[in-house]
């Protein structure tokens, strides 16, 4: 099954997200736990925890169709110690949320260089702080999310997922959630349909299809390889609006979370309705073609 859906608001509570996800119509969803320009958050309570399981149940959204997204001060590249120590334990709070939640996955970008340290050296950093904050945590799943390759963030190419993803202790517990828009600014064409073809065949290649996990799909109102993290909604920037219709009608983007985080929120029931008819007209594999 397609699960396709936005980042919805959490304003007013945690349960009022599934809520609006409800009201679009959405099969899925991502949602911020606590507020991402903040470094302290309060502790979740029995009731935030129990009402949000609540309207999970009422509106039938099970784990595999919510990726929430976390802090965006979280850096666990970040060549100062304490700074890479403040970060971890700020994810920790939030995978430890996640579990109280109910929830599988959490999805993080993976971090900058801060053009202080080399970029291999901030992979290592990466994969050190992941393998630290897993060993802390349990079951809930990291899913690093693909950059734009803006200012000094990393994770713009697919070989440094797969350099990170070689050094994690515990595999089951690591996986990629695509960003469209971040995908094309990046320097990866979509437009054409072999280069299109040719590009999920090449994170398949470097990767592996089993660690993807989500997809933000996003249009950008920057060129392909402009660096430029600047999303818009389907149809309205650089990328065709066909790219969108054949992304839903994979087959192997069965039953992972697909969330739009386009800018204008207002169309989102239409894209949303959009997307769901474009992914009945018809079935495909990315690698039979």
């Amino acid at each position: 099954m397609k699960y396709i859906g936005a980042h919805v608001s959490a304003q007013g509570g945690l349960d009022k997200s599934v809520l609006r996800a409800h009201q679009l119509n959405a099969t899925a969803f991502s949602l911020f736990l606590n507020n991402p320009l903040r470094w302290n958050h309060p502790p979740l309570t029995k009731n935030i925890i129990n009402d949000f399981r609540k309207n999970c149940k009422i509106y039938c959204y099970s784990p595999l169709q919510i990726l929430p997204h976390s802090s965006f001060l979280i850096n666990l590249g970040h060549p100062n110690q304490e700074m890479n120590k403040k970060s971890c334990y700020a994810f920790i709070h939030e995978i430890n949320c996640c579990y109280k939640l109910g929830l599988t996955m959490i999805n993080i970008h993976p971090g900058s260089y801060l053009y202080k340290i080399t970029e291999k050296k901030c992979l290592e950093i990466i994969s050190n702080s992941i393998n630290f904050v897993l060993s802390k945590t349990r079951k809930i799943v990291i899913v690093l999310e693909n950059t734009a390759g803006q200012g000094s963030n990393l994770g713009y190419c697919f070989e440094h997922f797969a350099f990170i993803i070689n050094k994690i202790e515990d595999k089951s517990r690591i996986g990629i959630c695509l960003d469209i828009c971040h995908l094309f600014a990046s320097g990866y064409q979509l437009n054409d349909f072999s280069a299109f073809q040719e590009t999920f065949k090449k994170f398949n290649a470097v990767i592996g299809l089993q660690y993807l996990c989500g997809i933000h799909i996003n249009d950008s109102k920057g060129r392909c390889n402009s660096r430029l993290d600047r999303h818009h909604n389907l149809g309205y920037g650089k990328i065709k609006k066909h790219v969108f219709s054949q992304i839903v009608q994979i087959t192997e983007f069965q039953n992972i979370p697909i969330i739009l985080e386009t800018k204008d929120t207002k169309m989102w029931k239409n894209e949303i309705f959009w997307l769901k008819q474009q992914s009945l007209l018809c079935q495909r594999s990315i690698f039979k073609q």
